[in-house]
């Protein structure tokens, strides 16, 4: 199977920044104000975090369930573009799933088909130092059931409310249901020492800047109101329409997220975010500055992950953090304009593993993504998004419709 190629988007970008010409003095003076806004952020987080301070929101999901969450927190998230919520999962079924998941790969041969299929999926090869131990699986029974648990349901209808989801013609999505994203494991070795991701962004690369529903989402911050750009405002954002290549997620998600299957903590190699929601606004203003040629976006590449580099976003990125130490059965999240990255050294002594699940909630562009990737969970093929490695198509002891409770059904579009 040969993939589609990736578009030449130059002319486009040239055409996009020579509208914004009469734009050209108002966006500089709006990007020194926030560069200024995004160092003082910086060091704010940096002195937080060496003062032992929480720099990432976090909850016990006992209190979304008791519906104790305090408008502070709230808030918290809204400013951090991230949280952290324990407890979602308990201990023991965890752990029975991580077992599950490792005797899945190893008893179907996982490790020596990856061989014959590596290179398929390109989407992380423009990133630092390599590609992490992500497996291409999505319909194991561990990674299904956790999908459709009803605390994961609740936890992420809290997280979308945080979302304004009122438009012109209505809600613009249903924060009470969410459709299924399949998505992949990860399962990182102790001393692994090249398997990390530099920082990024997924959803999209250039067509944040040259795609029409693109435009109208950050439409204040092309206008050099960065301040009255929402990070949560949920208008446009069905509009947007990203090139299509393996990885590139096609759904609308309010937060990326994935759920601890093992211990996992700063030194293990694992997850390392940009704790400010409207870094967005950032990422786009600095690649309109005259130090960029007019064909470019400070390196974006279509059909690849966006990068944030020392070369063109070193303020941002002194604002990293790593997350805390998080246990079985908690989860994170972080909203879909957020700059992570994994970390390169794993220097823990056990295994850091992951179940990636975001939150997609109930909406005209994920229920359409929904009437393509319900064939490929029946016939146990990758989901339309992914590189079509097609791992599972006869592996013993995958999920089937069976498996599917009655909100898992709904979640997956039956």
């Amino acid at each position: 199977m040969t993939a589609n190629p990736l578009p030449d988007v130059r002319d486009d970008i040239v055409a996009f920044k020579r509208a914004m010409a009469e734009r050209r003095p108002a966006l500089k003076q709006a990007f020194a104000e926030l560069e200024d806004h995004v160092r003082r952020e910086a060091d704010e987080i940096q002195a937080d975090a060496a003062a032992g301070r929480d720099v990432i929101p976090q909850i016990d999901f006992a209190a979304i369930r008791d519906g104790r969450v305090t408008d502070a927190f709230r808030e918290a998230v809204r400013r951090r573009g991230c949280a952290i919520i324990r407890g979602v999962f308990p201990r023991a079924q965890i752990e029975a799933w991580n077992q599950e998941l490792g005797e899945y790969l190893e008893s179907n041969g996982y490790y020596e088909r990856e061989k014959e299929k590596r290179g398929l999926d390109q989407y992380f090869s423009t990133l630092a130092a390599g590609k992490p131990q992500i497996f291409g699986i999505y319909w194991s029974k561990p990674q299904v059931l956790a999908r459709q648990d009803p605390n994961l349901a609740q936890t992420r209808a809290f997280l979308n409310r945080l979302w304004r989801v009122d438009g012109p013609d209505g809600q613009v999505f249903n924060p009470d249901l969410e459709c299924t994203y399949a998505d992949r494991t990860r399962r990182r070795e102790p001393g692994d020492k090249t398997l990390g991701l530099s920082p990024h962004m997924d959803g999209g690369s250039v067509e944040r800047w040259i795609d029409p529903g693109f435009q109208k989402v950050y439409e204040a911050v092309f206008s050099g109101n960065w301040r009255d750009y929402d990070p949560f405002d949920a208008r446009y954002r069905l509009e947007t329409r990203e090139i299509p290549s393996p990885a590139v997620c096609s759904m609308f998600r309010t937060f990326q997220g994935w759920t601890a299957l093992t211990r996992q903590g700063p030194n293990d190699g694992t997850l390392r975010l940009v704790p400010i929601a409207n870094q967005m606004a950032y990422m786009l203003l600095r690649a309109m500055m005259d130090d960029v040629a007019e064909d470019d976006l400070c390196g974006a590449r279509p059909g690849r992950a966006l990068s944030a580099t020392e070369e063109w976003h070193a303020p941002l990125l002194a604002a990293e953090v790593p997350i805390p130490t998080v246990e079985p059965g908690d989860t994170v999240w972080w909203h879909t304009d957020v700059v992570h990255a994994v970390g390169n050294e794993h220097n823990g002594s056990d295994y850091a593993n992951v179940m990636y699940i975001g939150a997609a909630p109930d909406c005209t562009k994920n229920r359409a993504y929904l009437s393509r990737q319900k064939q490929a969970f029946l016939d146990g093929r990758s989901p339309p998004d992914f590189a079509a490695e097609d791992y599972e198509t006869d592996f013993v002891g995958r999920a089937t419709l069976e498996d599917l409770t009655e909100l898992g059904r709904r979640q997956m579009g039956f």
